[in-house]
């Protein structure tokens, strides 16, 4: 019988460590392209580990790790199009065994509970991500999950508070695309640029305005978004005019 082993295709920008047998093939997918190459300058310095690939979107990043089939993800959650969250359910559907590693803005512990659960095996904060991600890279490689010190400690606090297990944060009613859509209302910001960001149509960014409305129980528009204010101002907490 003839076992065929899947080759790596070349990198994607002509970084010559890819090619070595013993580098552990990196791909970056976030949308600003100045964090990418600081990002790709600091994990090229560790001598195991080579970025291979780079996408700005979700769609860029499938096209990407179909064709180096590297041996970690590195994935931001807002990204434009299909979010961070839906890359990574994409990633695990079609590439279940691909590791990824969460680097993304958000503080809330909401966000990093909502990676793991897609598939993702640690979550960093960009603000950390230069005194963690190669410690983060390491432990991902090792089968051990990785939550970075402050949003470990966030998560712990979070679930000691609640008085059941079956207590749950309301904004946890929402789905991905929808918190995502709650946060940018609380960030101030209005339809049509919350259309821009996503990538989505005016009419679909109010469809979801509504859902969230009703989800939440809020009867105007001018309530949705003085709650999500405090939402984003309060670091994520428990929104408690539900519960």
């Amino acid at each position: 019988m003839v076992v065929t082993k899947m080759k790596h295709a070349r990198s994607t920008n002509q970084n010559p460590k890819c090619d070595l047998p013993q580098a552990k093939r990196i791909v970056i997918v976030d949308d600003h392209p100045l964090f990418r190459k600081g990002l790709e300058q600091l994990i090229n310095s560790e001598n195991s580990f080579a970025i291979c690939g780079e996408a700005g979107n979700a769609a860029e990043a499938m096209e990407v790790i179909r064709k180096l089939n590297p041996d970690l993800a590195i994935v931001d959650l807002s990204l434009p199009g299909a979010n961070g969250i839906e890359l990574i359910k994409n990633i695990r559907a079609e590439f279940s065994r691909l590791p990824v590693l969460v680097l993304s803005m958000h503080d809330e512990s909401l966000y990093a509970l909502r990676a793991l659960r897609a598939g993702a095996e640690g979550y960093v904060m960009k603000h950390e991500a230069m005194a963690n991600v190669i410690h983060a890279i390491h432990e991902v490689f090792n089968g051990r999950p990785y939550l970075s010190p402050a949003m470990a400690a966030q998560v712990i606090t979070k679930f000691a508070h609640r008085e059941s297990e079956d207590e749950a944060d309301a904004v946890e009613r929402l789905s991905d695309r929808e918190l995502e859509i709650f946060r940018l209302i609380g960030c101030g910001a209005p339809t049509r640029e919350i259309a821009k960001e996503l990538n989505l149509g005016r009419p679909t960014v109010e469809t979801y305005r509504r859902r969230i409305k009703t989800k939440l129980g809020l009867q105007s528009g001018n309530k949705l978004s003085h709650e999500a204010f405090l939402w984003v101002q309060s670091g994520g907490q428990v929104l408690t005019f539900l519960l």
